[in-house]
């Protein structure tokens, strides 16, 4: 936990590591297409699992939006909430429902200012998710565009 805490308040790492991850993705694209989405999906599923869950308590919706979140998983938030705070944020940014844990949104927007390539992607709106993609590769998602977009007209730095 305290490892997790420490990697995620400093992003700028992370945000290197999934813009080269973004890239490698983007490459094999036809290598993956030509071997069939679903062998990569059970060959990569599971070491996506393990890191995710342990760098970001991931929830496996299989539509990350990590880079637009401040590398905070919005769906560790106790109502589910993928755009934004609800209503009840407790005073110095504590959660409604778990007032001894800080509120991810607090945290991810914070996570956000420190991040160079993403940080802005924070304002985005997000779709709603899609529950059919749960527990699926989201990297193969992204690549198929099954998981839909965000609703900003910017695109991602080069």
């Amino acid at each position: 936990m305290i490892l997790r805490r420490w990697t995620q308040d400093h992003p700028w790492p992370l945000e290197w590591a999934y813009r080269v991850t973004e890239k490698l993705f983007h490459f094999l694209a036809p290598f993956f297409a030509r071997l069939g989405y679903s062998l990569v999906e059970r060959l990569i599923l599971p070491f996506e699992k393990l890191s995710k869950k342990l760098v970001f308590d991931c929830r496996m919706c299989g539509q990350c939006i990590l880079r637009r979140t401040g590398m905070t998983c919005p769906m560790t938030c106790p109502k589910l909430l993928r755009n934004g705070p609800c209503g009840g944020v407790r005073p110095g940014g504590y959660c409604e429902v778990y007032p001894e844990r800080r509120c991810i949104w607090t945290d991810a927007y914070e996570r956000s200012q420190r991040m160079p390539l993403y940080g802005s992607a924070i304002l985005d709106l997000q779709p709603p998710v899609d529950w059919s993609l749960e527990g699926r590769l989201a990297w193969i998602n992204t690549l198929t565009s099954a998981e839909g977009e965000s609703l900003s007209h910017e695109s991602p730095p080069s």
